[in-house]
């Protein structure tokens, strides 16, 4: 009996590459980690702001550059030299119609935070831009990335503070989201994945990449169904959060000082922590005094709407300088 050919180079790098699913897996419990304090912060369980700022921003930031860096890794595995448009297309739709999924659910259930453009919304516009540069050499996507995180620093305008233009990130004022990824500059770690993809074909790594096998354990096997795991754990976390509090609710806070804590950790994005103290302090004080704090707090109106509110917030910020 005839012994089969062994595969060749060129077969082996078109192998699912069963460390790519793994560390999908690995990025999916780093999100579940960092999603299960974001609930806990939202029943009362840690302070306001705990996940916005200091370790934990940087946490969710590497988190969102990993999930971007991997698709555009997987772009050129999937698409290079050839686009396989069916197959693009379908993954395009799926992605998309979780991104606006999600848009819906936030909506509904936390308006003042609805998720407009989140990682999922990036990761789909990151896909349409990537088709761009597949055919280009790598040195130009790693340029490309290079100029995508410079670019908000140079071209932020008030010609962009419109919720049409909010996903491009070039907004002087950040937009109210609980997952805010907007294309500038996210962009970048999708070209760096991309351009590194490209490299690594180039040099054979894939090869040895794909030597380690498809992935049999727990990290791969939720890597390859990474969506559908993305779509479900949030839910599943919130309830579980949720029938904790039922059982031993969180000690009761202020919401004043809640206030205050959510506002200075957003504030502090831009500005210096003085100001942000003065600031929340401020805005906390008119929006009692003008009775519009309670109607606030429960989702009666919108930061972004209300004139009232943007006259507090105006006023406040002058006199906090």
């Amino acid at each position: 009996m005839a012994a089969e050919p062994a595969p060749s180079d060129a077969d082996r790098s078109k192998a699912r590459i069963g460390l790519l699913d793994t560390a999908r897996g690995v990025a999916l419990l780093a999100m579940a980690t960092y999603h299960f304090s974001w609930d806990l912060e939202f029943f009362g369980y840690l302070d306001a702001g705990t996940t916005t700022q200091g370790l934990w921003k940087l946490y969710a930031r590497a988190i969102a550059s990993s999930f971007l860096f991997l698709a555009g890794f997987s772009l050129v595995l999937g698409h290079f030299p050839a686009i396989r448009w069916r197959s693009y297309w379908k993954r395009l739709a799926m992605i998309f119609a979780a991104a606006m999924a999600i848009t819906v659910g936030t909506a509904i259930a936390v308006p003042n935070g609805m998720i407009f453009f989140g990682i999922l919304h990036s990761i789909a516009a990151a896909s349409l831009v990537g088709l761009l540069f597949l055919r280009l050499p790598a040195l130009v996507a790693i340029v490309a990335a290079v100029a995508v995180v410079v670019a908000p620093f140079y071209l932020r305008s008030p010609f962009f503070d419109t919720p049409f233009l909010w996903w491009l990130g070039l907004s002087e004022t950040l937009p109210r989201s609980n997952d805010y990824v907007p294309l500038l500059p996210w962009l970048a770690p999708f070209l760096l994945g991309l351009a590194m993809a490209k490299i690594a074909m180039s040099r054979g790594w894939l090869v040895t990449l794909a030597a380690f096998g498809t992935g049999s354990g727990p990290f791969a096997k939720a890597g390859r169904h990474s969506l559908l795991v993305y779509l479900l754990h949030q839910p599943i976390l919130m309830a579980i959060v949720y029938a904790i509090s039922l059982v031993h609710p969180p000690a009761q806070i202020d919401p004043g000082a809640a206030y205050v804590g959510n506002c200075e950790a957003t504030c502090s994005v831009e500005e210096d922590a003085a100001f942000c103290a003065r600031f929340c302090g401020c805005t906390l004080e008119r929006l009692n005094e003008q009775k519009l704090f309670t109607a606030l707090q429960q989702g009666q109106v919108s930061p972004e709407k209300d004139e009232r509110i943007q006259r507090i917030a105006l006023e406040c910020s002058t006199v906090s300088r």
